[in-house]
């Protein structure tokens, strides 16, 4: 079975909780797996935010009347086995805050592997900002503060990814540097209200929901994979990405 992945740059109930197009679209990805009729069971992981209580009640308005909802927290553990309760998903959905604290209380739990896991028995992966950042084997995060190279994701997408492309001042800039120098390898730039869609680790569709948003192959020149660990800094391509608009 493919692992699909849906990561999101920004957007989504969590930033524009009066536009659902991009949970709709992640919820259609849901439906076509469990078969039409069915309620699609979303799982949100807040660990990024230390499972802040005012985001998982926003998680449980926007999706409470459209889909079985449930929270796996790390923080107040329920006496539920972790395996059990994502595995029991449809889609996994992670919210936004520390990408470090995700990584490193995740590995910790072991929850890094479940997911693995659940990728591969068809679960839809997805997040936002360090829900995004997770999955690909490095990105910018502002984890310390300042943004900086976090080159210590799960891998389950190959490259580096930076979120809030549009949103964010010093995203572009930064993401650039990092991947000319190669302290990051190259990867893709989300706008916030746009979404990239994996299968099997191959980007296959790039949606959005709001007409102008962007997402970007950003890469070395000259570097046909874009994954190369040269530290020389070269010049680096924003090569655009077709962008679907959902609305």
């Amino acid at each position: 079975m493919s692992t699909t992945i849906l990561t999101l740059g920004g957007g989504g109930f969590l930033m524009e909780p009066d536009n659902p197009l991009l949970d709709d679209f992640l919820l259609s990805l849901a439906t076509r797996r469990r078969g039409a009729g069915d309620r699609p069971r979303v799982l949100y992981v807040p660990t990024a935010a230390g499972d802040d209580q005012g985001r998982i009640a926003d998680f449980e308005s926007a999706f409470a009347e459209r889909a079985e909802t449930d929270v796996l927290s790390l923080f107040r553990r329920d006496g539920r086995d972790l395996r059990e309760q994502v595995l029991a998903a449809d889609v996994v959905y992670v919210g936004g805050g520390s990408t470090l604290n995700l990584l490193a209380l995740w590995r910790l739990h072991g929850l890094d592997e479940v997911l693995r896991e659940a990728g591969e028995a068809g679960v839809v992966l997805a997040g936002i900002s360090a829900g995004m950042n997770c999955w690909f084997e490095g990105s910018v995060t502002d984890s310390w503060g300042p943004l900086d190279a976090l080159p210590d994701g799960l891998g389950l997408l190959r490259g580096s990814a930076c979120p809030h492309y549009d949103g964010e001042a010093e995203r572009q800039p930064t993401y650039v540097d990092l991947v000319g120098r190669g302290v990051l390898p190259s990867g893709y730039a989300a706008d916030d209200g746009c979404a990239l869609l994996f299968r099997d680790g191959e980007l296959v569709e790039a949606v959005s929901s709001r007409p102008d948003a962007r997402a970007f192959r950003v890469h070395r020149t000259g570097d046909a994979d874009g994954l190369d660990d040269a530290m020389e800094a070269v010049p680096v391509a924003e090569s655009p990405v077709d962008v679907r608009y959902l609305g």
